[in-house]
């Protein structure tokens, strides 16, 4: 099977899994669930539970314990998303060529609908402990993806961001945004398809260690695309850093340069990956990274 066929079957399981775990209306509360599915529902990469999955397989992972973190990983993700574009911080009308939250169900419903999926992604994730015999492995993975989600990580690195916006000049406070706000999600992603292989803590740690150089790839390929990207693929406004005034890879090193530090963090990851003697798909996945163009 080629690299596109397995990225593609792999992306409509995905799919399929975070289906299973959408929220449903109660009683009045029939906005809020339907906010949060528009938001979930808008396409995407499925990045994360892809590679958490790949990850799981490439171990000898069994049984669908991983499912529910499938579900949840994303959920975290199109939270920060929908947060992302409020007026508060980026103040953007689309997203994925669709309408994002805020411009459909308002500002507070925007607000409302990032906490609740926030929230509804513990609850999701929670449901694992039914299919597992290894509730540990379990209690592991939803610590690892609380600290890798809160004020040590993603959320951190976006307090950071916003409160800096427009102020960034420090390279190594850009390199702090980027390992927390985008890097430490998929560190998550991959450790806790790790961990519910039942992995080593070396391995783990390894396997963390290339998730954060895949993170670093990937957000710097993000600064690129808002300089070369066309706006109808990435289903998003372009120019929008140098609009809002952001300091990215690209204005510290120019575009040719944030090429070759997304192609060198990539190389590193895969190399990683390789050392492990397995997972040619995740090693192919890591370098698509880097030449993606959305």
């Amino acid at each position: 099977m080629s690299f596109q066929d397995e990225l593609l079957k792999r992306t409509e399981e995905a799919e399929r899994i975070i289906k299973q775990y959408l929220p449903e209306a109660d009683g009045f509360c029939e906005t809020l669930p339907e906010a949060m599915t528009y938001a979930m529902t808008a396409g995407g990469k499925r990045l994360r539970p892809v590679l958490m999955k790949a990850v799981f397989d490439m171990l000898g992972g069994k049984g669908s314990v991983i499912e529910p973190f499938m579900a949840g990983i994303e959920m975290i993700h199109t939270h920060s998303l929908i947060h992302d574009d409020l007026p508060a911080i980026d103040n953007d009308d689309y997203r994925r060529n669709r309408l994002t939250v805020h411009k459909v169900y308002g500002e507070a419903m925007g607000v409302l609908s990032g906490d609740a999926l926030l929230n509804y992604a513990y609850e999701t994730m929670l449901k694992a402990f039914d299919l597992t015999d290894r509730p540990e492995l379990a209690v592991r993975s939803l610590r690892l993806i609380a600290e890798k989600t809160g004020m040590h990580g993603m959320l951190g690195g976006q307090s950071v961001d916003v409160q800096n916006d427009g102020r960034i000049k420090s390279p190594e406070m850009l390199d702090y945004i980027y390992r927390k706000k985008t890097s430490a999600l998929l560190e998550a992603s991959m450790e806790v398809g790790a961990v519910l292989a039942g992995a080593g803590d070396e391995l783990i740690k390894e396997i963390g260690r290339a998730a954060g150089k895949v993170g670093m790839a990937f957000q710097i390929q993000d600064d690129i695309l808002d300089v070369e990207g066309d706006e109808k693929v990435l289903g998003k406004p372009v120019h929008s850093d140098e609009k809002n005034h952001k300091f990215t890879y690209v204005t510290l090193q120019g575009i040719q340069g944030a090429k070759n530090e997304a192609l060198r963090f990539s190389k590193e990851a895969s190399a990683i990956m390789a050392s492990m003697g397995q997972g040619s798909f995740v090693e192919s996945l890591i370098l698509y990274l880097t030449t993606r163009e959305k």
